[in-house]
């Protein structure tokens, strides 16, 4: 019989974010960090694999990653900015945070309030 695992793919489809914010994310938090990011239960080539049951394992491990919580509280002046030049171009409020979460995840080396800044210093041009 076959065994099935998810790979980078499968992770982030779940998650709703690209490869390539969970290949950052493992390489960002390795095993000797404070915070690692799961161990794969398998490695095919150098492709890693994990067990689809721990998938909750892995959305646990995301709910704690740093600035990620329950959070509420007033957005900041950044964000505030930011989503009033998106909605000025057109954009509603979910998709300039889907948008901004995106490219959290692809820059992760970027604050958001660096983020915002570019993109509003591009949108002005």
């Amino acid at each position: 019989m076959t065994e099935r695992y998810l790979g980078v793919v499968g992770i982030g489809e779940a998650l709703g974010v690209s490869r390539h914010a969970v290949h950052k994310w493992r390489s960002r938090y390795p095993g000797d960090s404070e915070h690692p990011f799961p161990d794969p239960d398998v490695e095919v080539d150098g492709t890693p694999g994990w067990r689809p049951d721990r998938l909750a394992e892995i959305i646990e491990w995301r709910n704690g990653l740093p600035g990620r919580g329950a959070g509420g509280g007033r957005p900041t002046a950044a964000r505030q900015e930011y989503l009033k030049e998106a909605a000025a171009r057109g954009m509603d409020r979910d998709e300039a945070l889907r948008a901004l979460v995106t490219l959290s995840e692809e820059f992760p080396e970027m604050t958001e309030p660096e983020i915002c800044a570019w993109l509003i210093g591009h949108w002005r041009r």
